[in-house]
Order: structure tokens, then C-alpha cells, then sequence
């Protein structure tokens, strides 16, 4: 038993020692530099539902949130980004082509995981991710249609709970943690699997053409951060620009 018992010691110690070196190295790094920083963000969005027969990001709505920031390098220039926030998406429409009035809401609690890269000298920061959505309230709003030419299926509007969507994201320091932010976000898979759609041609007497589309959301925001911690990240790009005019 002494004897398994000796040569177990080198196998636990190697195992406890791969466990805890990581630990080690992040607390050695929380020794030199901020590993984590936090941010409030709050914006506007403006959006639509690719699929309703409609074009053109009309929508406009609010997000808010908060989000936090994990280093993984030393040289600040890889980031990763995880953020809670409410997003209002949806879509409008007041011609007369072919709603007469569509104007419905959707409620969204946004969970987006980001990888970013900022450039050292400008400090601007561009990123990629996925987003995963939770419909927190179905379509509120108005439809209003012309029977005679245009007829939508408004028995069933109920979207789907989830929606799971890729990510583009750019941001511009301002002053200190200050960032100025533009997002663009589009659904992976269809929030709304099927919507049919009848239209009637006044050429021919009771003609008729339907057809059934799958529903994406697409949003454009545009949003200010305020990265706490990021003073001498700010300072840093700033040294290194005026060192380049020398």
C-alpha cells in the first residue's frame, strides 16, 4: 500500500499543479494589469424583419444593458466581451404599398458574446460574436392592409422564443472609457418559421398569388459605452499617436 502510495504523490502533484497554474498566471496578470473592466451601455436601434414583404430599417426602439470586458493578452489588443441587455426590435411600414400601417414591437433580452481587436495606435475596436436572444413579448402593435389586394396571415403572429444571431460590432473611443458604438446584429435562424402572404391581381378576376416567407430579425445600433478602468488605456493610445507625429 506504502509503495501505490509513493508513486501516486508524483501523478496528484503534477495534477494539482496543472490545475492550479492557471489560477496562478491569472492572478499574476490581475498583478500588473486589469484582467476584467465593466461597462453601462445605452443606445437606440433601428431594425427591421427581413421577410414581411417590407425594406428599409424603419423601426426604431431603445436598448440598455451592462457588459464586461476580459483581456486575453497582454498587449490589449484581444478582447473578449459578454453583456445582459434589453433590446427593442421590429418593424414599420406607413406607405400605402403594401400595408397601409404595419407597426409592431418585439422585447428582447440579448445575451452577445464578442471577440474584438483594437488597433494599438488608433484605439478603434472591431469585433464578431453571436448573440442569443430571448423574445420576452410577442408582437405588440398595428397591421392595417388593403383585403382587395394584399392580405396577410394574421391568425397566428406568434414568433419564436429564442433567436440566435451573428454579430458585427465597431467602436471609437471618445475620451477616457467613453466609447461610441455601432452594431450590427442579423438572426441565424428564422424567428418565425412561416408567414403567408395572398395577393390579389385586379387584372383578372379572382386571381390570386401566395406564398409563404421565414422571418429574420435585422437591427443597426448605434450606442455609448462607459468602460470603467479604460483611463490608461486611453492614455496609452494617445502616447503612441503622438509619438508616431514625431
Amino acid at each position: 500500500m506504502k509503495l501505490v502510495t509513493r508513486h501516486l504523490r508524483p501523478i496528484v502533484a503534477l495534477f494539482m499543479t496543472a490545475i492550479l497554474l492557471p489560477f496562478a498566471d491569472l492572478q499574476a496578470q490581475r498583478r500588473h494589469k486589469q484582467v476584467f473592466r465593466a461597462y453601462p451601455v445605452v443606445g437606440a436601434t433601428a431594425s427591421q424583419i427581413r421577410g414581411d414583404e417590407l425594406r428599409g430599417f424603419k423601426k426604431w426602439g431603445v436598448t440598455a444593458g451592462v457588459g464586461t470586458i476580459l483581456s486575453l493578452d497582454d498587449k490589449d489588443r484581444w478582447d473578449l466581451s459578454i453583456e445582459a441587455d434589453f433590446s427593442q426590435r421590429g418593424a414599420f411600414n406607413n406607405t400605402i404599398d403594401p400595408y397601409s400601417l404595419f407597426d409592431f414591437t418585439l422585447n428582447y433580452v440579448d445575451i452577445p458574446v464578442a471577440v474584438h481587436f483594437t488597433d494599438p495606435w488608433g484605439g478603434i475596436t472591431i469585433g464578431a460574436g453571436l448573440t442569443y436572444s430571448r423574445l420576452v413579448q410577442q408582437p405588440h402593435g398595428e397591421i392595417r392592409y388593403t383585403p382587395t389586394y394584399f392580405v396577410p396571415d394574421t391568425s397566428d403572429m406568434s414568433f419564436l422564443k429564442n433567436d440566435f444571431a451573428a454579430v458585427l460590432d465597431l467602436r471609437f473611443p471618445i475620451w477616457k472609457g467613453l466609447t461610441f458604438n455601432v452594431r450590427f446584429q442579423h438572426s441565424i435562424l428564422p424567428v418565425k418559421k412561416s408567414w403567408t402572404f395572398t395577393e390579389y391581381n385586379p387584372l383578372f378576376s379572382g386571381g390570386s398569388d401566395s406564398w409563404s416567407n421565414a422571418l429574420y430579425n435585422s437591427s443597426v445600433s448605434v450606442r455609448i459605452l462607459y468602460v470603467f478602468g479604460e483611463q490608461k488605456h486611453y492614455n496609452k493610445y494617445n502616447k503612441k499617436k503622438r509619438y508616431k507625429r514625431r
